[in-house]
């Protein structure tokens, strides 16, 4: 379970487990915008605490924002919106395919990495798309940090608790 973690200034910041919300909380750095319905308690039942939804930051982080998303199989996939590009099935258990594939000079970056579900990576293996007779759905480019941000908030369901908290 997520816990969104907002700036200060209620700018989204990051997505945090609800262990370390509960860090955040004790060592007071933090106040509770909404809690969930669910609660934990110690071995003995003394202390019983509902997890929290949505948490700020009491005092401001500054952001520095980057010129450009970093690499990572975990940004590619969030770029993919989660779907398979060749096949075009919604999973959240995806690979990650090389389009030129590494052993004939492809490298891992945006322009040339897309997410795929096990059988289309497997069919396709160590091929070109032309040779596996397999085609993408969308080309593969680097997003944007703003495109980035908005798939990410997307894809984590969270965008309508900001709402309702007038966040957004």
């Amino acid at each position: 379970m997520t816990v969104i973690l907002l700036n200060s200034d209620y700018s989204f910041l990051n997505q945090v487990t609800w262990q370390k919300s509960i860090c955040l909380l004790t060592k007071g750095k933090v106040e509770v915008l909404k809690y969930t319905d669910r609660i934990i308690r110690n071995c003995d039942g003394s202390v019983v605490m509902k997890i929290p939804a949505v948490l700020r930051l009491i005092k401001f982080i500054r952001t520095l924002f980057r010129t450009n998303v970093p690499w990572s199989k975990r940004n590619v996939i969030v770029r993919d919106n989660h779907t398979c590009v060749y096949c075009g099935q919604k999973s959240k258990r995806l690979t990650i395919d090389h389009v030129v594939p590494r052993s004939k000079g492809g490298k891992s970056s945006f322009e040339n990495c897309v997410a795929a579900c096990r059988s289309c990576n497997n069919k396709k293996g160590n091929k070109s798309c032309r040779e596996a007779k397999m085609f993408l759905r969308v080309k593969p480019t680097a997003p944007t940090i703003s495109e980035f941000l908005r798939l990410k908030l997307l894809n984590s369901g969270i965008n309508q608790t900001l709402k309702d908290l007038g966040v957004y």
